[in-house]
C-alpha cells in the first residue's frame, strides 16, 4: 500500500488540478502512481523509456567512486534468490536493471544546489521478475564530498509503512526530478530537436527538390526548424522555462551540450541504441537483427516494429534510385550533403570513426532510417505522454526544494511532526508546478494540420513503383496498428497498462485514421518534430 504520508496531500493537487486543468491520465487510477511497480513501469512505458539499461557489474562503478550498495542491501528483495543465486544467476542472465543519473550529474550537483535546489545524483537498481516486471530495489542518492573526487551517498530501500514508507517515497521523488530534467534537456530537446538541425540545413542547401532523397526526407522535416527557433525564445533561453521549472536551472542547456559529447549517431537505431543498453540481444533471424531481452518492454517491442517497417520502406525506395553501391558512391548532391552534415552540422564530432562512409546503398538506408526514426518515432515516444504522465506534478516532480532528512537532525525532527507538510514543502512551489503543468499541456497537442507516419498528399510522386512500396508501408504500419491494440489488452503484459491502466499507445502509428486530427490526447506518430 501506498505510504499514509502522501495521501492527504495526493488529494489536494489531484482536486485542483482537475478543476484547472484537463484530466490528467495518471490520474486515473487515482494513487497508482505511488505504486513502486508503477514507479519502475514508467522507465519501460512512460515518457522517458530510453534511459533505463542493464547493469553490467555489481556494485555499480561511476567515472571517479564505486557505489555504496551492497549486496545486503538486496538480499531479502530479490523474490528468494540467495546472494550466491544473485550473483550466479540475476546477473549472469541481465535480471538487474539501473536507471543510472549519477555520473553525469556529479559534476554539476555543487552549482545547481548552490541556487536554492536541493539535488542529489541518483542510482536506482531494479530486478526483473518472472513475470517481467521491473521491481525496484534499492536508490541511492549522492552529493559531493569535501574532496572533488568522493561522494557522500544514502541508499534507501523499499518500505510499505511508518517513517521507511515515507522516506523511501521521498527518495523516489528525488530520483524522478533527475529523471524529468534528463528528459527535457537529453532525451527530447538534444536527441530529437537539436541533432536532427544540422540534417534539415544540409538537405535544404545540398539537395535539390527534384532529387528522391529530398523528396523521401521532406515531410519528415516540417515544422521543425520554425519550432526549433520557438523554443530557443521561450524554453531554453537564459531564464526561459526549462531554467524557470526543471532543478538544473541555469546550467541546464550546459547538461545538455556536455552529454552530446556522448551522442553518436550509428547509435540512434534503434536496435542499436537497445544493444548497446542491454535491452536486446543480437538475432539475425529476427527482422530487425536484435531480439528483446524480455517481450514486455512496450517501448522497445512496438519500437522495432516501426523500425523495421520503416527500414523496409526506405530500403524499397532507395532501390528504385540506386541500382548498385556506385549509384551512392557517385552521387554528388548526397555526398555533398553527407560531407556537411558530418564536417559543418555535426562538426564538433566530424574527426569521429564511427560516422559511415556513405558509399553503399546499405549505409544510405541506414542512415535514412535512422534520421526517420528520430524525427517520427522517437521523438512521438518522449513527447506526446508528457501531460499524461507529468501533468501531474507528484508523479514527475521537476525539482525537489529539501534534502531527505537525517535521523538524530532537527529536519528529521521537523519531518516527523508532519510528513505531510514535509512532503509539500519538497515538492516545487505552485508557481513551477503551474508553469510545468502548463507546458506539458502544450507539448502533449498534435497540431490539427498533423501528418502521420505512412501518409503523404496523393500528389506526392508520381512514379508508379514508388507509390506501390509507399501503399506498402502504410498496410505494414496498419497491422502494427492492430498488434499494438492486441497486446495492450494481453493481461500477461503487464508493462503495457500497469497499476495506473494507462495503455502504452506512443508508437500507436495513427495511420489508419485519415480523418482530422489534433489536441490533447491525439493518438499517432506525426511525421516530423512538428512541436
Amino acid at each position: 500500500q501506498p505510504p499514509q504520508v502522501t495521501r492527504h496531500f495526493h488529494q489536494l493537487v489531484a482536486t485542483f488540478i482537475l478543476k484547472n486543468y484537463p484530466f490528467v491520465s495518471i490520474l486515473e487510477n487515482d494513487i497508482a502512481w505511488m505504486d513502486d511497480m508503477e514507479f519502475a513501469r514508467q522507465m519501460l512505458a512512460g515518457i522517458n523509456p530510453t534511459r533505463i539499461q542493464c547493469l553490467q557489474e555489481f556494485p555499480p562503478k561511476g567515472k571517479h567512486s564505486v557505489s555504496t550498495i551492497k549486496a545486503s542491501d538486496i538480499e531479502n528483495n530479490l523474490d528468494g534468490l540467495s546472494l550466491i543465486q544473485f550473483t550466479l544467476q540475476a546477473m549472469e542472465q541481465w535480471r538487474i536493471f539501473i536507471l543510472d543519473h549519477h555520473d553525469y550529474l556529479m559534476p554539476f550537483v555543487s552549482r545547481i544546489n548552490a541556487n536554492g535546489v536541493c539535488a542529489y545524483a541518483s542510482r536506482t537498481l531494479l530486478f526483473l521478475r518472472s513475470n517481467a516486471t521491473l521491481k525496484p530495489l534499492v536508490i541511492e542518492l549522492s552529493l559531493p564530498g569535501f574532496s572533488r573526487r568522493t561522494t557522500s551517498s544514502r541508499v534507501f530501500l523499499p518500505a510499505s509503512q511508518g517513517t521507511g514508507a515515507a522516506l523511501w517515497q521521498f527518495a523516489k521523488a528525488h530520483v524522478t526530478a533527475n529523471d524529468s530534467a534528463h528528459h527535457q534537456l537529453v532525451s527530447h530537446w538534444l536527441h530529437t530537436h537539436a541533432v536532427v538541425e544540422p540534417f534539415i540545413i544540409a538537405s535544404r542547401r545540398q539537395l535539390s527538390v527534384m532529387h528522391p532523397i529530398h523528396r523521401l526526407l521532406h515531410p519528415h522535416f516540417k515544422d521543425t526548424m520554425h519550432i526549433n527557433a520557438l523554443a530557443r525564445n521561450l524554453l531554453i533561453n537564459a531564464g526561459g522555462i526549462l531554467e524557470q521549472t526543471l532543478f538544473t536551472g541555469e546550467i541546464s542547456m550546459e547538461l545538455s551540450s556536455e552529454l552530446y559529447k556522448e551522442w553518436r549517431f550509428n547509435e540512434q537505431a534503434l536496435p542499436a541504441d537497445l544493444l548497446k543498453r542491454r535491452l536486446a540481444l543480437q538475432n539475425p533471424a529476427h527482422p530487425s537483427g536484435v531480439e528483446l531481452l524480455f517481450p514486455d518492454y512496450p517501448y522497445g517491442a512496438d519500437g522495432l516494429e516501426i523500425w523495421q517497417a520503416i527500414k523496409t520502406w526506405v530500403t524499397d525506395f532507395c532501390t528504385v534510385f540506386y541500382k548498385d553501391d556506385d549509384s551512392v558512391r557517385y552521387d554528388v548532391e548526397i555526398q555533398a550533403w553527407w560531407s556537411e552534415i558530418r564536417n559543418i552540422g555535426h562538426g564538433d564530432k566530424a574527426h569521429e570513426q564511427w560516422w559511415f562512409n556513405m558509399t553503399t546503398i546499405s549505409e544510405l538506408v541506414e542512415t535514412l532510417t535512422t534520421l526517420i526514426w528520430i524525427a517520427s518515432a522517437l521523438h512521438a515516444s518522449v513527447n506526446y505522454g508528457q501531460h499524461a504522465y507529468a501533468g501531474y506534478p507528484p508523479n514527475r516532480p521537476v525539482q525537489c526544494q529539501r534534502f531527505i532528512p537525517r535521523e538524530g537532525t532537527p529536519l528529521f525532527a521537523e519531518f516527523l511532526r508532519d510528513p505531510d507538510k514535509f512532503y509539500v514543502d519538497m515538492l516545487p512551489g505552485r508557481f513551477q508546478m503551474t508553469l510545468g503543468i502548463a507546458l506539458t499541456e502544450v507539448l502533449s497537442r498534435h497540431t490539427s494540420d498533423e501528418v502521420y507516419l505512412g501518409c503523404r498528399p496523393l500528389n506526392w510522386t508520381d512514379n508508379k513503383e514508388v507509390k506501390q512500396k509507399f501503399k506498402k508501408f502504410n498496410d505494414a504500419l496498419q497491422e502494427i496498428e492492430k498488434k499494438i491494440v492486441q497486446r495492450n489488452r494481453n493481461p500477461e503484459l503487464k508493462n503495457r497498462c500497469g497499476p495506473a491502466k494507462m495503455p502504452y499507445k506512443f508508437l500507436y502509428p495513427g495511420t489508419s485514421n485519415t480523418r482530422a486530427r489534433g489536441g490533447l490526447g491525439a493518438e499517432g506518430i506525426p511525421n516530423s518534430i512538428s512541436l
